[in-house]
């Protein structure tokens, strides 16, 4: 297996092994060692919980500066509709837009011109024979990954959909050398401007056999305050908005179900949350669906780790921004009744599931019999004191020799007050 380069780092300088991070990394992939945090590679999907709740800012997203769009003749920007909902009083997206080649950009394509075309042919997807239901979007990367890490018997169920961030970067693409032939495709470099870290790791990665057409992504955190500054209400703009209501509703929970127009939907947003409805969805316990709609942050891309606004606010003025828009401004080709091969990817990528234990089944029931015996010498209380989030993580490390039973500080004087030894 590859090594998969992620976005969600630690800067030890600033950890004081408080273990506020450990109670929220919803995989578990974080330890306190030796006063530290280590997060583990496999585990980690990249979801920024952690940079969510650390209280010391020890926990940071790495992405591109803005800077290292220089080596580019032609730059062309993809602003995620979540960068609208940033700024107070907009009632114009071309103002975003226009800022944007203000600051250096030749083209912008929207994210949101691109969501309205996949949520098109989502709706023909999900009329095709054979997709097993209920479908789950393949947009947000996080859910991606923790289905492959920890529910792979859903992987069925995935739309092999690529995320309107991919289809807006290779139709950028298509138009930028079809209006300037004196380009070529190496003289063309491809921005995503994104609101969370997983983006950032789809891009570094790829996806399965499928290596992204984005060349850099920056956060909007970044570009925020160089974006404000170059709008002026003032400014004559050109009309660039190609997106309506559908695609820009695509920011928060929600606007991707409501745009396949079919009641039998269901849209989750939070990691928590999301973790429960695919548990339901792998016991079978849920109602006939069409399709799921599953956002790992709250209240959807608007949540993301990079942006700048509550997230409840930024919803609120996307709703307000939404009022004045036509439903969509993108239609597919006439006739069209199938999927281009350029919207679908193949494989999903493989990863080793966080739930094995061992090379086979037989070594796994010893594994899991050991834990179990082991678990049952703990207090039971998930203090988070020996590193791990919880007694059943301790004693999994410990049966997997990368703790030791004596960092459980309280293990001892629990079984001396009457703990089963």
């Amino acid at each position: 297996m590859k090594h998969y380069e992620h976005s969600v780092l630690l800067d030890e300088s600033k950890c004081t092994g408080c273990t506020t991070c450990i109670r929220h990394c919803p995989t578990e992939a974080i330890r306190i060692k030796a006063g530290r945090a280590v997060i583990n590679s496999n585990r980690c999907i990249d979801c920024g919980e952690c940079i969510r709740h650390c209280p010391h800012n020890a926990k940071k997203a790495v992405s591109d500066q803005l800077s290292s769009m220089d080596g580019f003749k032609w730059k062309i920007a993809l602003p995620a509709p979540t960068l609208y909902g940033q700024f107070d009083n907009l009632d114009d997206v071309d103002y975003v837009l226009n800022g944007l080649l203000k600051i250096g950009f030749d083209d912008v394509y929207e994210v949101s011109k691109a969501a309205e075309l996949v949520s098109a042919y989502t709706r023909l997807y999900l009329q095709t024979e054979g997709v097993k239901k209920p479908a789950i979007s393949s947009a947000c990367p996080v859910i991606m990954r923790l289905i492959s890490l920890r529910f792979p018997s859903l992987e069925e169920h995935v739309i092999h959909m690529l995320p309107p961030m991919e289809i807006a970067a290779m139709l950028a693409r298509e138009r930028a050398l079809q209006e300037h032939p004196e380009l070529t495709p190496e003289d063309i470099g491809v921005c995503f401007i994104t609101p969370c870290p997983a983006k950032v790791s789809y891009v570094k990665n790829g996806f399965g056999d499928y290596m992204s057409r984005v060349d850099k992504v920056v956060s909007i955190s970044d570009i925020y305050f160089l974006l404000i500054s170059s709008m002026s209400m003032d400014d004559e703009l050109k009309d660039l908005s190609e997106s309506g209501r559908i695609g820009i509703g695509w920011a928060r929970s929600g606007g991707e179900s409501t745009a396949i127009f079919n009641e039998d939907y269901l849209a989750a947003d939070g990691i928590e949350n999301v973790i429960h409805v695919l548990d339901q969805i792998e016991n079978g316990n849920i109602p006939p669906l069409e399709f799921i709609e599953l956002n790992a942050c709250t209240g959807g891309c608007v949540g993301g780790v990079l942006t700048m606004q509550n997230p409840f606010i930024a919803k609120a003025r996307l709703q307000g921004l939404r009022r004045y828009l036509p439903v969509s401004q993108t239609t597919l080709p006439s006739g069209s009744n199938y999927i281009p091969d350029s919207f679908l990817f193949e494989e999903l990528p493989e990863y080793d599931p966080i739930s094995r234990l061992g090379n086979s089944i037989a070594e796994s029931m010893r594994m899991m019999a050991d834990i179990q015996n082991f678990k049952s010498t703990l207090p039971g209380i998930d203090c988070g004191s020996c590193g791990a989030p919880t007694c059943r993580a301790f004693a999994e490390d410990v049966i997997k020799k990368t703790a030791c039973p004596e960092d459980c500080r309280l293990r001892d004087s629990w079984q001396n007050k009457g703990g089963k030894a």
